[in-house]
């Protein structure tokens, strides 16, 4: 280590020279190892992203490589009982529901008010009074009535023979709708939804049907907070459970939690 010394000035001012030197030196130091800490800290933090960023990537992708089943595509339910429940979404998958997968045997549920999704229980003609309430129920919370924040509806079931797209004279069905012949079978469920989570994966549906397949679930009733917040309580509730399914089980129009039976 070499050290300079100005033969002009005294030995005192040569030392008071290195010695502010040494304080600016000092200062740079405990300068550094601030920022030092502080790049640690961040890095840290980025760390902690990172793996959080993965892991939901990683959920991303089991969800991705899950195999759908044909009738995700539509709003549907296993019952209490054990039956295959579909619903329509929009006139194009009403159409598809009755034209496509509706059979002999099934039961077919709808309302009178103009709005509503057809539901069909497959084999539904051998299904008890549970699982024929359910889907009346089901029917409810994805009608109309919901966005207008009704209490109840009335909802009818028929079998598939009634239901026609032959119009009366005169008259046009426009798609997803049909008419309906015969004898109606009326029920008036309460409008209510359940959402739960059955090991990692959400499930929606009337509420006896969620009910009888896991404890954890809350219950939604109309109300007027949007989805997306809805969606965000109920996760929280859940303490699980993948947010865009939560939305997409959760009925057209506001909603509310309601306490458990």
């Amino acid at each position: 280590m070499q050290v300079e010394f100005n033969l002009q000035k005294s030995v005192d001012e040569n030392a008071g020279r290195y010695f502010d030197l040494a304080k600016k030196a000092k200062k740079k130091l405990e300068g550094a190892k601030v920022a030092l800490n502080e790049s640690k800290n961040k890095l840290k933090e980025l760390e902690k992203q990172e793996e959080k960023f993965w892991k939901e990537e990683e959920k991303k992708q089991e969800k991705r490589q899950r195999k759908r089943e044909w009738y995700e595509q539509f709003h549907w339910f296993f019952s209490s009982e054990g039956f295959l429940c579909i619903g329509g979404k929009d006139a194009t998958s009403n159409e598809m529901i009755i034209k496509k997968h509706t059979e002999m045997g099934d039961l077919v549920f709808h309302t009178d008010m103009a709005g509503s999704p057809f539901f069909v229980i497959k084999n539904g003609q051998e299904a008890g009074e549970k699982t024929i309430a359910e889907t009346a129920q089901a029917v409810a919370a994805n009608s109309r009535a919901w966005k207008l924040g009704h209490g109840n509806v009335d909802v009818f079931y028929v079998n598939p023979e009634q239901v026609s797209k032959e119009a009366k004279p005169g008259e046009h069905l426009s798609k997803g709708s049909f008419m309906v012949y015969g004898k109606t079978n009326y029920l008036h469920p309460q409008l209510e939804f359940a959402i739960g989570l059955v090991e990692k994966d959400i499930i929606g549906g009337p509420v006896d049907a969620i009910s009888s397949k896991t404890k954890n679930f809350v219950i939604v009733i109309p109300g007027r907070e949007k989805k997306s917040a809805l969606a965000k309580k109920i996760k929280s509730l859940l303490k699980s459970g993948d947010l865009d399914d939560i939305i997409k089980f959760l009925p057209a129009g506001g909603g509310d939690l309601k306490k458990k039976r």
